[in-house]
């Protein structure tokens, strides 16, 4: 059973609670969650995509393509989680049955991506004094500057395609998201074919031409959501471009209360894996691949619990919406059950299949891959053991953003991952000299420490008051 939705005028007479049941919940929350959960798969394929081309180039490219991948993200994962305080403000507008507020909220989070991307891409631009200052490899430098300085531009489509996915998550419209999300993923990987080998005609352009490939298919999925948003008839209603040039200041000033915490957190995550990527750079370039592949292979399991969580987040902002305590404590628990269930899963089999894994991203033939491949499989082994505390943590932490609780859970974020995580990656890989499994290692102290305390704070969420402004 899904609600029917109803949405009407801020004011409006409130329909009386219904309920559901733990089953009921179940269902609404997979209903919603499994094209989500199949999108951020797809979403996460245009990275493997490049990743596995690349790695047909040979492990030069693939490092430098890691270490502008790495560079990148932290920035596009900030933006993105300031953006993503769309989906939890829809979310509750929705519960509220406020329609004002929903084309205003979407609107603003549109100039907020904008907004973002211009800041941003003139930073990005540094990133070859950067890496000189941080002492990577020079030659290894010049490859990913020559991707970032392409890769840059799809800073614009990427957060606006956020923005958008907020609202037709938040709508419980999430099969066009997987649609578009396939078949961006299909454009990706002719493209990657064409242009880095030079196939058909084309110029053969390497590490660059999967740059190309990344801010073209960003573009084609963003064109398509926004059609998709403007011309169906349950979201033309909204007229999200309506006088689009009218300033909301107060939320647009909104959108970043809440939606710089969420990129904080989520930046604080990404960046452990950037700082350790960079660790690993001091190592040699096996580690570098290595780490490409066992982190690729991870972020692929994580895919489905971030999926989750998404859903998390609008099943419990719609239920906080309507100030509805139960409704929120079921849709919580149920994303906890599900994300953490699904990383139990991975973790066996991560450490049964490890080898098998690797050699889908690393040629054994090759005399040159076998150093990488044995690290590869050796750093998945930890990847398979803090699985389940990766999901933990990604859901709670999605389920407390549907409550707009942020700050705290951006403070967990920080000294869990930076207090924690990368001293004792430190300690592990360059002190007692056990390299990148000791990085490894301080990797998943960093995700368990979080998870504890994320968890922790949403059972006690009635305790600390965090349903006090609606319910």
């Amino acid at each position: 059973m899904i609600e029917q939705e109803q949405v009407a005028p801020a004011g409006a007479t409130r329909r009386p609670l219904v309920a559901l049941s733990w089953a009921e919940e179940l269902r609404a929350t997979l209903a919603l969650a499994w094209p989500l959960v199949i999108a951020q798969l797809a979403q996460n394929a245009l990275t493997t995509t490049d990743v596995i081309m690349t790695g047909w180039l040979g492990p030069q490219f693939l490092a430098g393509g890691t270490l502008a991948s790495t560079f990148l993200m932290p920035f596009l994962v900030l933006g993105f989680g300031i953006v993503g305080a769309v989906s939890p403000l829809v979310a509750q507008a929705r519960g509220a049955r406020d329609i004002k507020a929903v084309r205003r909220v979407v609107r603003q989070g549109l100039w907020a991506a904008i907004a973002i991307a211009a800041v941003l891409v003139p930073i990005l631009w540094q990133v070859k004094p950067i890496f000189a200052a941080l002492g990577q490899n020079p030659d290894t430098t010049a490859l990913a500057e020559s991707y970032v300085h392409i890769a840059v531009w799809m800073f614009f489509p990427a957060l606006g395609i956020a923005a958008l996915r907020s609202l037709l998550s938040a709508f419980d419209s999430t099969r066009i998201i997987l649609v578009i999300t396939v078949g961006g993923v299909v454009f990706n990987a002719a493209v990657n074919y064409v242009l880095i080998f030079g196939h058909f005609g084309f110029p053969r352009l390497e590490l660059a031409g999967s740059a190309v490939a990344t801010v073209l298919t960003n573009a084609l999925m963003f064109a398509a959501m926004l059609t998709y948003v403007l011309r169906h008839r349950r979201f033309k209603r909204f007229h999200i471009l309506i006088r689009f040039w009218k300033p909301d200041w107060a939320r647009f000033r909104e959108i970043f209360r809440i939606g710089t915490p969420i990129g904080l957190t989520v930046l604080a995550e990404v960046s452990l894996f950037t700082a350790a990527a960079l660790l690993m750079g001091l190592l040699g370039t096996d580690e570098v691949a290595a780490h490409a592949v066992a982190l690729q292979t991870a972020s692929m399991a994580f895919m489905v619990p971030l999926g989750l969580g998404i859903a998390a987040t609008v099943r419990v902002g719609v239920a906080y919406g309507r100030g509805d305590p139960e409704g929120i404590r079921k849709a919580g628990w149920t994303g906890l059950a599900l994300g953490t269930g699904f990383m139990a899963l991975t973790c066996v089999l991560f450490l049964t299949l490890g080898p098998w894994i690797v050699s889908l991203f690393l040629d054994p033939r090759s005399p040159d891959n076998t150093n990488a491949i044995v690290l590869a499989a050796t750093y998945l082994v930890v990847a398979g053991v803090f699985q389940i505390a990766d999901g933990a943590q990604v859901v709670a932490a999605h389920a407390l953003r549907g409550l707009s609780d942020t700050k705290i859970p951006m403070l967990v974020a920080i000294i869990g991952y930076w207090v924690v995580g990368l001293p004792v990656g430190y300690l592990l890989g360059f002190v007692v000299g056990w390299r990148g499994l000791g990085i490894w290692i301080g990797l998943a102290a960093g995700l368990a420490a979080v998870a504890v305390v994320l968890v922790t704070r949403f059972a006690m969420r009635e305790r600390l008051g965090l349903l006090r402004a609606r319910t």
